[in-house]
């Protein structure tokens, strides 16, 4: 097929997962002035992708399937080479409270800050901010309990960095989600600060 090398071109030069339907178009209309390929469907990039992922098994990058999209990226035996050569030390890392609260925030969602602290027993206004400074969460919205209370959810930027699909590859995903959350504390009440 004339146009995997178009394929994997693409997916090496995203920025981000790029999903097959997009990538079936852009074949299909072809470059600015070019022609491309009419009759290319999305099931045929997935299906080239399958063997694109084969092909690069044995050398040092992965097509993965993360944020519902592919993205080539470097096998994980080799991080520590191009971290190296990027001169990258460690990357910034989220602190316990952080990883708690979005773990609260990614099986709950949406779910407000009230109901985030009611779990996690602390004022985590800190925590939710940095979160969504940091891209990993977002404000989703509005609640419609009293005082209209701001949502979280997560990003693309979280499944991609916990190498997720979707948020139904989360471990044990249902059967957290039938567990009963405790009743947010009183605003008005005294709060425990986060350490």
């Amino acid at each position: 097929m004339e146009w995997a090398r178009v394929l994997e071109a693409l997916l090496f030069a995203a920025t981000e997962p790029m999903e097959p339907g997009r990538l079936a178009a852009i074949l299909r209309e072809g470059p600015e002035g070019g022609q491309g390929w009419p009759e290319v469907k999305e099931q045929d990039v997935r299906d080239e992708m399958l063997q694109l992922s084969e092909r690069l098994a044995p050398r040092g990058l992965i097509l993965r399937e993360v944020a519902g999209g592919f993205r080539i990226g470097t096998a994980p035996d080799l991080s520590g080479w191009v971290a190296k050569l990027k001169g990258v030390v460690r990357p910034p890392r989220l602190s316990p409270p952080a990883l708690e609260t979005m773990a609260v925030i990614a099986y709950r969602q949406p779910i407000s800050r009230a109901e985030v602290e009611a779990v996690r027993g602390v004022d985590c206004s800190g925590t939710l901010d940095t979160l969504v400074e940091r891209g990993i969460i977002r404000i989703t919205g509005r609640s419609e309990a009293p005082g209209r209370p701001i949502l979280y959810g997560t990003t693309p930027l979280f499944l991609e960095h916990f190498g997720l699909k979707d948020l139904e590859d989360l471990p044990n995903s249902e059967e957290l989600r039938r567990v009963k959350l405790p009743a947010p504390a009183d605003p008005a009440g005294p709060k425990q600060e986060e350490s």
